[in-house]
């Protein structure tokens, strides 16, 4: 089963992360969000995610963190499922929802729900109490890969590259790609872009002669000339091709975080 990750939010949230300033210079640190206000998952929890670079938010009310899973973007969720009120209640909503359906989610339980139920909610990894930091950093380790791939999926590429939008009436519309991920990109045009209408989109990834032509449609549109699209179809060699430039995009800006953690001077 491919792990998710998944966690409540508290009514008062507190971000921990020990390389949050690097989260601007490479934009793939990874971010978790724990629902939980027991003090022993919090004490363990915390330093597990840390000492994999993964920066947790950290939340103690079911109502809150319903709030914040739908407004913001995790690469991992965890859940204390028994213990909070309502934690049992977030877990089933993450999956129904549009911002982290496809996060990693954990349920933490104490013995008063199956393992069974929680993987039918859509938990795709379970911690069960009492909680210990080698537990932890086993379910955590095994959970990593996925949370980059769900990172690398999702993550925008900053562009600045032509394109050139066609429209079913044979019309072309050209504007300049601002980003770019694996399901479509976001363009800025000197004038607002008609509503409906697109059919593909072309260009090249930049720095490369490939050209890419997907099937698309205008996701969104702010009026002003900025908008987003997102790829319908896209051939398997293409996809392939795009799927290697994002990674090697990322790795090079991992590589850049890497030598500025390096290089920063002890506190």
């Amino acid at each position: 089963m491919t792990p998710r990750s998944f966690c409540l939010s508290l009514v008062t949230t507190v971000t921990y992360c020990r390389c949050l300033p690097e989260v601007t210079i490479a934009g793939m640190v990874l971010e978790s969000l724990l629902l939980s206000r027991d003090p022993e998952v919090l004490r363990i929890i915390r330093p597990a995610l840390d000492k994999l670079d993964v920066c947790v938010e950290v939340c103690t009310g079911a109502e809150a963190g319903a709030e914040i899973i739908s407004a913001k973007k995790f690469d991992a969720i965890i859940i204390d499922c028994d213990d909070l009120s309502g934690g049992l209640d977030v877990l089933q909503t993450v999956r129904k929802g549009v911002t982290n359906k496809n996060a990693v989610t954990f349920a933490i339980l104490n013995g008063a729900t199956s393992i069974r139920t929680v993987f039918g909610m859509g938990a795709s990894f379970v911690l069960q109490k009492p909680v210990t930091m080698i537990g932890a950093l086993r379910c955590f380790s095994a959970a990593h890969s996925a949370m980059l791939r769900e990172r690398r999926r999702y993550f925008r590429i900053p562009i600045e590259a032509p394109v050139t939008l066609h429209y079913g009436q044979g019309g072309e519309f050209r504007v300049t790609a601002c980003n770019l991920s694996e399901g479509g990109m976001a363009v800025r045009a000197a004038a607002p872009l008609p509503s409906s209408g697109i059919s593909r989109v072309c260009f090249t990834l930049p720095g490369t002669t490939v050209a890419m032509e997907p099937k698309s449609e205008l996701a969104w549109s702010d009026g002003s000339g900025k908008a987003g699209i997102r790829f319908l179809d896209l051939p398997q060699s293409s996809k392939q091709q795009l799927e290697k430039w994002i990674a090697e995009q990322l790795d090079s800006l991992e590589a850049a975080r890497s030598r500025n953690k390096n290089a920063a001077p002890a506190r």
